[in-house]
Parts: structure tokens; sequence; C-alpha cells
């Protein structure tokens, strides 16, 4: 099974620089949309409810200091461990989210009950680690 990394190299393979924060979120909606469409995880690795949206922390930790990443940045990840299906999924990810800007995403993933409900009634700036499971994006994901 592929894991967050290879993920990441592929979505900054495709798209270039672009902020963490975003590589973050099309991380997420890529996990999130493929568990919908095919039930199994793209990744095992989870998503916390943060404060700036969804954020994988062996993501984070992999790129933190760094406000603006490429794919020459991210020092682990292989895409090649990514089947077709699995680019299939991304690439539709990225046709749909890539073009957006990183607050765009952040409101929205704010916006949804995956993230809403694993903070349940914390305040939007508390520190959160609750992780938002892969059956919740499922469920949700797969209802629209």
């Amino acid at each position: 099974m592929a894991n967050v990394f290879d993920v990441a190299k592929y979505i900054l393979y495709k798209m270039g620089r672009m902020s963490t924060w975003k590589l973050q979120k099309l991380c997420y909606y890529s996990q999130a949309w493929h568990f919908t469409w095919t039930e199994t995880p793209l990744f095992q690795e989870d998503f916390q409810a943060w404060t700036n949206g969804p954020v994988c922390p062996e993501l984070f930790y992999a790129h933190q200091g760094k406000f603006m990443i490429d794919e020459n940045d991210l020092k682990v990840g292989d895409m090649s461990e990514l089947t077709e299906d699995e680019k299939e999924s991304i690439d539709i990810v990225l046709e749909r989210y890539g073009g957006r800007e990183p607050y765009d995403l952040r409101e929205q993933s704010h916006s949804e009950p995956p993230w809403k409900n694993a903070r349940g009634n914390m305040p939007e700036t508390a520190k959160c680690q609750n992780v938002i499971t892969k059956e919740s994006m499922g469920e949700y994901y797969g209802s629209l």
C-alpha cells in the first residue's frame, strides 16, 4: 500500500511548487475521495482536525519549517508505489481542487462534517489532535 509521502510526491510532481497548506489539503481530499470511490484507503496515515484544517502529522513533520515545497524538497516518498487506479483518483482530485487557493481549501474543509465533527465543540483556534476518520470521510463524501 502507498503511504502519504508517495501521494504527496505524486501531487508535487503533477502540480509543481505549492504551499504546504495546499499540499496537506490535496492529500486529504485524495484520501477522502479515493476511500469514497473504492472503500479502501489510499494510505494508512490519518488526518487530524488541526486549526487550519485537516493535517497529516507525519507529512507535517516531513515539511515542517517550509512554507512552499516542491517534489525535490520532500525527501521521502516514491510515486511509483501508486497503482494506476490510485493515480487516477488523485488526478481527478487535482482537476477539481488543484486550481484553488490554499485558503479556499481551508475554508471548504472547515465547512464539512468530517473536520467539524472531529473537532466537536472545540473553539476553531484551539489545538486539536482528534483524528478525522476515514469512515467519516467516506460517509460524508459518499453522500454528495
